[in-house]
């Protein structure tokens, strides 16, 4: 950044030139000059305009946020024509060709404190070629008085992005998931983030707050923003169903319990499927299915199914096979006494 009557710069070197980057370096800067000035003069990168054009460019939202915190207006250059912002364009040349040469930098953070220390000496105390001045001494003299003082609170720097709402009801944002509510699914929002926390919009509704996720990956979910299904799949969770069962009766926890001991699969599916029947069938008949089930050892959510829709459960329970034996161990109505065939 270079200020037009001094000729007075700011240089910092950056890897990328996203909307955090170009923000973070607009407010290096006005730190550096310790003021605001009135107008920027600006290329017409992606980060700063989304839409370039002579007469009505479209500003990035997060970069027209940060304009009205600082008090600056924007003026974009017109498209291809570098020659409307000449003096960026010769301070960037002179950057290049008398502070880049012959140095050595052991990392970013080195080469921009060299890079500050050179304007401050060698770039500020020059004869400029135009003004025949010193860029410091101009800038010490008449500029910085003309500055805008920097607010007493540093605005918040937010980046926007369009999102749009997938089926899960979690969008996202730089590889980290935040939800919103499931009925917004298919829609689109902006988002807003800050270095601590994260905003959704309907256009200028409020729908969701998150605290800002940086490890990738990660989830930031409310669980009044999931479906039902969802929902109850959460809530409804070990502790709840044993909880339940138990107020449903013995005979429901110990099936419960058999269903939760199994080596192989988790079966809190069938858990929660077995508690819901206590809604259509009554809490006293379940208790009854699942006695029956035990004793028939057959503790599964089918069996228990399968006795309510039948009514088995409001049965009476039949004789044991073992209380039979004596039909075959004593003969049948219609055998004839073996004894009785062998006399004759």
């Amino acid at each position: 950044m270079t200020l037009c009557h001094s000729r007075h710069q700011y240089v910092e070197f950056v890897r990328d030139q996203s909307v955090v980057t170009w923000l973070a370096c607009h407010r290096h800067a006005l730190e550096w000059f310790n003021g605001v000035p009135g107008r920027l003069i600006i290329d017409n990168p992606k980060c700063a305009i989304t839409r370039a054009c002579i007469h009505e460019p479209e500003v990035q939202r997060a970069y027209a946020e940060a304009a009205e915190g600082y008090g600056f207006k924007i003026d974009p250059c017109p498209p291809r024509d570098p020659q409307k912002k000449g003096i960026v364009e010769s301070g960037g040349k002179y950057v290049k060709h008398n502070f880049l040469p012959l140095r050595a930098f052991r990392d970013l953070a080195d080469a921009n404190r060299q890079a500050q220390a050179w304007v401050m000496g060698e770039a500020g105390n020059r004869i400029h070629g135009t003004t025949r001045k010193a860029p410091l001494t101009v800038f010490a003299e008449v500029e910085q008085a003309l500055l805008a003082p920097l607010p007493d609170v540093p605005p918040e720097l937010a980046v926007w992005a369009k999102v749009k709402v997938p089926r899960d009801a979690h969008v996202q944002f730089e590889r980290c998931y935040y939800s919103v509510p499931f009925r917004l699914a298919g829609q689109g929002l902006w988002l807003k983030a800050t270095g601590n926390a994260v905003w959704l919009y309907r256009e200028h509704e409020l729908v969701a707050t998150h605290i800002r996720r940086l490890a990738p990956g990660s989830r930031a979910t409310t669980v009044d923003h999931l479906p039902p299904e969802a929902l109850a799949w959460n809530l409804q969770d070990t502790q709840w169903c044993l909880t339940r069962a138990q107020d449903m009766g013995p005979h429901c926890l110990s099936l419960v319990r058999t269903l939760f001991a199994d080596r192989v699969l988790i079966k809190l599916r069938a858990v929660q499927g077995l508690l819901r029947l206590a809604k259509p069938y009554g809490a006293g008949r379940l208790e009854a299915a699942c006695a029956r089930a035990l004793h028939f050892e057959t503790p599964t959510l089918r069996a228990v199914k399968a006795i309510l829709q039948k009514g088995l459960d409001q049965q009476a329970e039949l004789p044991a096979f073992d209380q039979l034996a004596h039909t075959y161990t004593q003969g049948g109505c219609f055998c004839r006494d073996p004894q009785t065939l062998l006399t004759h």
